[in-house]
């Protein structure tokens, strides 16, 4: 009997080496493809950046007494900027359509106009070049493919240094009017 016991012993001891070298050699290959996937992963992920390179969506846009009577149009942001005396009032300059910027229209003689079941005078429009839209002073759309009125935005001045702010992040009413 000691002569069969130690007759299987070899066999059953090459088998267990044959399994622990096949288990050893599964989590050999696992951790050589955890490592690329990681590796891939974090090589991909380095590709895109951490932080938005956009523009801040509130700024300033100077002391109330600089913004000339009327209407000052700040470009690089597409908005138009309204001072009527102490009163400011900030329109977007993007057209509702497609998002080409609106031309300030003066009109040669006031139109009445009835928005909203209210009659008002107005002295400008704006228009899209585009594609032909219209707009009342009051950005309500009248003519064209626009879908919506431009866009109205908060004013705030600055507890700061008494500059105005514009942020575009918050729209707000056609009759937002911030009074200095």
């Amino acid at each position: 009997m000691n002569e069969s016991d130690s007759a299987q012993s070899p066999k059953e001891t090459e088998k267990d080496k044959n399994s622990r070298r096949a288990f050893l050699q599964k989590i050999g290959v696992g951790s050589v493809l955890l490592g690329a996937g990681a590796t891939g992963f974090q090589s991909v992920r380095a590709l895109i950046p951490d932080i938005l390179y956009e523009a801040s969506e509130r700024f300033k846009i100077g002391h109330p007494a600089q913004i000339s009577e009327g209407v000052t149009f700040i470009e690089d942001r597409r908005l138009y900027v309204f001072k009527e005396g102490k009163t400011f009032y900030a329109i977007s300059g993007a057209c509702t359509h497609l998002g080409c910027t609106v031309k300030y229209t003066k009109l040669n003689q006031p139109k009445d106009i009835e928005v909203d079941g209210l009659k008002k005078k107005i002295n400008f429009e704006f228009h899209c070049p585009c594609h032909g839209s219209k707009f009342y002073a009051d950005g309500t759309n009248f003519a064209g493919p626009a879908p919506r009125p431009l866009r109205w935005y908060k004013l705030e001045q600055s507890p700061d240094d008494g500059q105005l702010i514009v942020d575009l992040g918050e729209e707000v009413e056609q009759n937002f009017r911030l009074t200095v």
